[in-house]
This record gives C-alpha cells, sequence and structure tokens, in this order.
C-alpha cells in the first residue's frame, strides 16, 4: 500500500461495501480455475476478525481463509484480489491502534510465504514469527522471499 501514515485503516475496515455478497461468474477459465462460478465477498471486517482467532505459535494463510468464508457464504470460493486486500487492511488496521491488535504477522501468503505488504514489511513479520519460535527461511536469490519452515505443521484450522 502507498500513503500509510495519510489514511485510516480502522474506517476503511468498517466499511462494508454492501458484502457480504455472492456473484455469479460466467467466465470459463475462471470457473475452471477456481472449480465453480459462485464468488464470495466477504467484508474487511470479516478478515480481521477471523485473523484475531490464530493463537500464539500458530499461522494460517489466506487460502484458508478464502476456503472458510466460501463454505460458510455457501459458495464455490472467495474472491481472492479483495482478499488479499483485505487482509492487508487488516494488518494496517491493527498497526494503527493503540490496542486490540491483530496478530496479522500469522496470517501467511500461499506455502508459508511472508507478506511484503504487512507494516514493517517482511522483516517485522519474520521478527514476530521468530519471537513465536517459527524458523523462517530465506529463498532465492535475486527475487529474494520468505517462507515459514514447516508452516503446515503450525497451521491453525478453521471450524
Amino acid at each position: 500500500m502507498a500513503n500509510e501514515e495519510s489514511k485510516d485503516f480502522n474506517a476503511m475496515l468498517r466499511d462494508s461495501k454492501d458484502m457480504p455478497k455472492i456473484q455469479v461468474i460466467t467466465d470459463t477459465a475462471s470457473i475452471q480455475k477456481y472449480g465453480g462460478e459462485r464468488m464470495y465477498f466477504a467484508p474487511p471486517l470479516d478478515y480481521d476478525r477471523v485473523m484475531k482467532q490464530v493463537p500464539f505459535g500458530k499461522v494460517l494463510t489466506i487460502s484458508a481463509i478464502r476456503e472458510y468464508f466460501a463454505r460458510r457464504g455457501g459458495a464455490d470460493f472467495t474472491e481472492p484480489i479483495t482478499a488479499g486486500i483485505f487482509v492487508s487492511l487488516a494488518a494496517w488496521a491493527s498497526f494503527q491502534r493503540a490496542k486490540d491488535e491483530t496478530p496479522y504477522w500469522r496470517t501467511l501468503k500461499a506455502n508459508g510465504e511472508l507478506n511484503a505488504k504487512y507494516p514493517g514489511g517482511v522483516q517485522a513479520q519474520k521478527m514476530k514469527l521468530e519471537q513465536e519460535g517459527h524458523t523462517v527461511l530465506q529463498r532465492g536469490q535475486t527475487n529474494i522471499r520468505y517462507f515459514v519452515k514447516d508452516y503446515e505443521k503450525a497451521l491453525f484450522h478453521l471450524k
């Protein structure tokens, strides 16, 4: 995100934008890619509520959150771009609050990858995850990315 210091992320988090809602898609490629035509949109605050459930030492992926919302909302899948934006929004909103912290650093991208769009970037997320006992690995030489080692063993399962 850009110009974080000038934005009120908590106000944006509370703006439901007419969600939740389901949209039926007709694009054949998207239907094949996502496994269905019923696309769910969860409001930003729902992402924050789910991310707050992840306890110390556990992690969650954005994909797992999307699967949870689709299942709960009676859809085939949850829209992925909005999901990524709303997860980052929840992180920045938490960063701006003096209390009621959301442990956003425990929410990972696919395959256990750290999220450069969180406050402080991957270095801040890496530090917080290591403080909780996780090992973070660096991969790549040109396009350096960071991943939680064996993140699958620490996954928090949404019910």
